[in-house]
């Protein structure tokens, strides 16, 4: 709208009447949907997550008997572990014991710990 190219954080808005996906920043996300508080929130919370996974591989993850680093967090048991010629991993919902296991190899123990980081949120927003 403002045709600002410095944007930091951007917001996609798309509407059923306009057939592309806008790109803006926050001030303009928040014109659009005329709620500029909805848009702020948006992008705080975006903020935390993203400076919630650059800390998550400096968390003190815990050793199990087996020898696996493993976290209980946010309602999760999360254990990453090596497998075959890479790495994988579990995040097992405390409150119902559904356990969903990685779908790929990772090459290193910290990909594995992020793609269970990765893993974790999606599980908490479905």
């Amino acid at each position: 709208m403002c045709e600002n190219k410095d944007i930091r954080y951007v917001h996609q808005m798309q509407h059923p009447d306009y057939p592309h996906i806008l790109e803006c920043g926050c001030v303009c996300a928040g014109k659009m949907e005329e709620d500029y508080a909805a848009a702020s929130k948006r992008e705080s919370d975006s903020k935390n997550l993203a400076q919630r996974r650059a800390r998550w591989l400096t968390r003190k993850w815990k050793v199990s008997q087996s020898g696996n680093d493993y976290l209980k967090t946010d309602g999760f048991h999360i254990v990453v572990f090596p497998k075959n010629s890479g790495w994988s991993g579990q995040i097992t919902r405390l409150s119902t014991g559904v356990a969903t296991q990685a779908r790929r190899l990772y090459d290193t123990q910290d990909k594995a710990k992020l793609g269970a980081f990765d893993g974790m949120i999606w599980l908490k927003n479905h």
